[in-house]
């Protein structure tokens, strides 16, 4: 009697699951659409996640906070964004228009200077957090929160071309600065100056230079036009334009994917995010391509080992295994994923570690100068290393930027899914694949024409003019398709007035050389000489160009653009040069240069700029 009665409700159970089953799939697909806010200010929120609940189906609202996702009705939508609240909405309607609140909780967390265990309510529990009430990950161990950590610098200062007729330096593709400084402006604050890179938020941006001819990777293109912030000086535009490489010609890759799994990457602003990011790049392996996965806590470890790119599921289900909790051991990870990078090493491949962090080692190998010796140990392997940087409130940066460097790589702050894309999918070529090594930049200029110059950032990139010859200098890479834009501030001979830079004539010498007939002659302001190195080469090859400056302000909207960016930076940093600049002639100087904006990243700039205005009053 008993089989019986298993048997018949087994046989209820098999039908009531069919029906179901043909319930839902009768149920019509429908597309949902609508625009995202913030609650606090009304302002569209651009990279939400719109994720359908239960599946891997997912979008990211745009610029203008809009977004649109098929599903069926009466599923839940998931609405994500870092420093917001999750939203659950059910699918009633074809229009969800959604207004998130902005989550404290993430700040709070950042307040915390000590973990206690629950019996010791005996002490003062002022900035401390009972480990119980904290989320299973950080009950592993006591972890205290840090600051976050930036590199403090001077800005460059104007130069008489009498005494210092050189300016070198090496190239910077980094971007880091300006995604974080875009995340402190939507939260509703100025970043502080030592985070804010000049070079870094101008380089952001993609410019239209003229591709490289012949057989070197890099090309210079030169501009000269009005200063827009000091009508009376010029300002100079240097770019640089890498040779393109269409993805599917790029050589076969072996990515080693370190990621940080300790507690300070819990939550879904740091190891969740960085979960989906690395699922938008495993989307674009193809099957020539290998990723290993090493993960680092409280000690490293191997989660998966080299496997194709055609086994994207086998990956993706690796990363999504992930979890967070204990202290960081990042110095043995690192050694580890140069292993494994070492042990499947592809000749003439894209050899690349990705390290995705907030940047708190404090196990092992912690010490900066510790760390930046390993590193740069490594770099001679030709394994490069890729930097990317998760969270807020425990973000080191100046930790990530010097390793990046020394690694022989690049930099990126990801702060949503939708800069995760842009990195790591729209620019994998430029971001994952270097076409040239040790790039470095070298400008004299002409005393005949130039009273005075600055080079406005790379502050942390200057060489000593040695060092451009010197192959055994170390100097920034530049990936496939890449554009790098350096800016120079001048002061035109013929300016009367106070000239920064300039000195009293000297006594006992003086300067011959603006008495030679080719230097009374010449009509070049500057020449430009670069040099690099081709991958797995060690001696460097060398391009110059010219600059005559015609006058007038017959410039590309890319150079207004990009001039409005620096201004910006400037603004920012209360640069001592800022001249006449404000955030009204940034948004003006920008619009003129909008181009053919079709991302929508130079219109975000503008929407920046307009909150970083009213941040200020």
């Amino acid at each position: 009697m008993k089989t019986k009665n298993y048997f018949k409700a087994l046989w209820l159970s098999i039908v009531c699951s069919l029906v179901s089953n043909i319930l839902v799939a009768a149920v019509p697909n429908i597309t949902v659409s609508g625009i995202v806010t913030d609650a606090s200010t009304g302002h569209p929120l651009a990279g939400v996640s719109i994720t359908i609940d239960g599946t891997h189906k997912a979008t990211v609202s745009s610029q203008e906070g809009k977004y649109s996702i098929t599903t069926k009705v009466n599923t839940y939508l998931r609405f994500s964004a870092i420093g917001f609240k999750t939203q659950k909405v059910q699918v009633k309607k074809t229009v969800l228009n959604i207004r998130l609140i902005p989550d404290n909780t993430i700040l709070k967390e950042e307040a915390v200077t000590e973990y206690v265990s629950c019996d010791e309510v005996a002490r003062p529990m002022a900035k401390m957090v009972c480990r119980a009430a904290l989320p299973a990950p950080y009950q592993t161990s006591y972890r205290p929160a840090h600051k976050e950590e930036y590199s403090s610098f001077s800005e460059n200062r104007f130069l008489s071309p009498d005494k210092n007729p050189l300016s070198t330096f090496s190239i910077d593709v980094d971007a880091a600065s300006y995604a974080n400084m875009r995340r402190f402006i939507n939260q509703g604050q100025l970043p502080p100056k030592d985070a804010v890179r000049v070079e870094e938020l101008v380089n952001y941006f993609s410019y239209n230079y003229s591709l490289p001819s012949g057989n070197h990777p890099v090309n210079i293109d030169t501009e000269v036009g009005i200063c827009p912030w000091n009508k009376e000086h010029r300002l100079v535009k240097i770019g640089l334009k890498a040779k393109e490489i269409p993805s599917e010609n790029l050589p076969e890759a072996n990515f080693v994917f370190l990621i940080d799994v300790s507690g300070s990457m819990y939550g879904p602003t740091r190891l969740e995010l960085v979960k989906s990011s690395l699922k938008l790049l495993v989307n674009n392996l193809r099957e020539k391509d290998r990723v290993a996965i090493v993960v680092y806590s409280g000690s490293a470890g191997e989660v998966l080992p080299s496997t194709s790119g055609s086994e994207k599921q086998k990956i993706k289900d690796a990363i999504e295994k992930l979890t967070a909790g204990g202290s960081t051991a990042g110095g043995e990870g690192i050694n580890l994923a140069y292993k494994i990078a070492s042990q499947n090493f592809i000749k003439g491949g894209n050899n690349r570690i990705i390290l995705c962090t907030d940047g708190d080692f404090n196990v092992g190998i912690s010490d900066d100068q510790a760390l930046e010796t390993l590193i740069s140990s490594k770099r001679k392997s030709g394994i490069y290393l890729t930097i990317l940087g998760y969270g807020m409130g425990n973000y080191k940066d100046k930790k990530m930027q010097v390793l990046a460097e020394k690694g022989n790589g690049n930099h990126a702050y990801i702060d949503n899914l939708q800069e995760a894309n842009k990195v790591l999918v729209n620019e994998f070529g430029s971001s994952l694949y270097t076409v040239a090594n040790d790039v470095k930049l070298q400008i004299e200029f002409n005393p005949a024409q130039v009273q005075s110059y600055r080079l406005i950032g790379y502050e942390s990139r200057m060489l000593n003019d040695e060092d451009f010859n010197d192959d055994t200098k170390d100097a920034g890479e530049i990936g496939a398709g890449h554009t790098v834009t350096a800016f120079y501030e001048v002061i035109p001979v013929g300016v009367k007035g106070n000239i920064p830079g300039t000195i009293d004539a000297l006594k006992y010498q003086s300067s011959t050389s603006l008495n030679t007939p080719q230097l009374l002659s010449s009509k070049e302001m500057l020449t430009v000489k670069l040099r690099y190195k081709m991958p797995e080469e060690k001696q460097s090859r060398r391009i110059e160009k010219s600059l005559i400056d015609k006058g007038g302000d017959n410039v590309s909207d890319d150079f207004r653009f990009a001039s409005a960016v620096a201004m910006f930076g400037q603004l920012l940093r209360d640069s001592d040069f800022k001249g006449n600049a404000s955030f009204e002639k940034v948004i003006e100087t920008a619009r003129k240069g909008l181009g053919d904006d079709r991302e929508g990243y130079r219109h975000e700039f503008i929407r920046l700029a307009e909150t970083a205005g009213n941040l200020s009053k």
